[in-house]
């Protein structure tokens, strides 16, 4: 299994969004540099989870270093829309955050989910990697934003699809 690793250093545009009907959406993050689109496919808490730790971060980093914060943001100079094709490189296992002082960039680095098989050697396969690195106007864009699409799912939350029986 080939061993993947792009970094999109910085991206034009990220984003989360959805393919499909509420209660059976697939969620992706989604980051494109110049002709170059990396779609990668998330869990629904984790892109609740990712939404909030960016803004938790943004915040903390506002308080430390207020000459670079990112301002108001308005959702609506922002498209953030999929674009096609949405064709996911991996499902995401893990998500970290960083940051560079320097710089003044955000970094998303999410690492592929593996699955293996009884002839795989767990010593030999290695996960892939992807590494999206943006502006801090550009994350809490995408905070706001995924909070937003995690709202968008069934009215009443309990229901996940599956039939639930009550008795009293």
């Amino acid at each position: 299994m080939p061993n993947v690793e792009i970094e999109l250093n910085p991206v034009d545009f990220i984003t989360v969004g959805t393919i499909g009907p509420k209660g059976r959406r697939t969620f992706h993050i989604q980051a494109g540099r110049r002709s170059q689109i990396v779609s990668l496919t998330l869990e629904k808490e984790q892109a609740r989870a990712l939404g909030e730790a960016i803004a938790e971060l943004l915040d903390d980093l506002t308080t430390r270093y207020p000459d670079g914060a990112e301002g108001k943001i308005k959702l609506s100079e922002y498209n953030m829309d999929l674009r096609d094709p949405v064709d996911p490189l991996f499902r995401i296992a893990q998500i970290g955050l960083g940051y560079d002082e320097i710089r003044n960039m955000i970094v998303i680095v999410a690492q592929e989910m593996l699955i293996l098989g009884e002839e795989d050697d767990p010593e030999a396969v290695q996960p892939g990697v992807v590494r999206f690195w943006g502006t801090r106007a550009q994350f809490r864009a995408l905070s706001m934003y995924a909070g937003n699409i995690v709202k968008k799912g069934r009215a009443n939350p309990r229901s996940n699809g599956r039939l639930i029986y009550y008795w009293t």
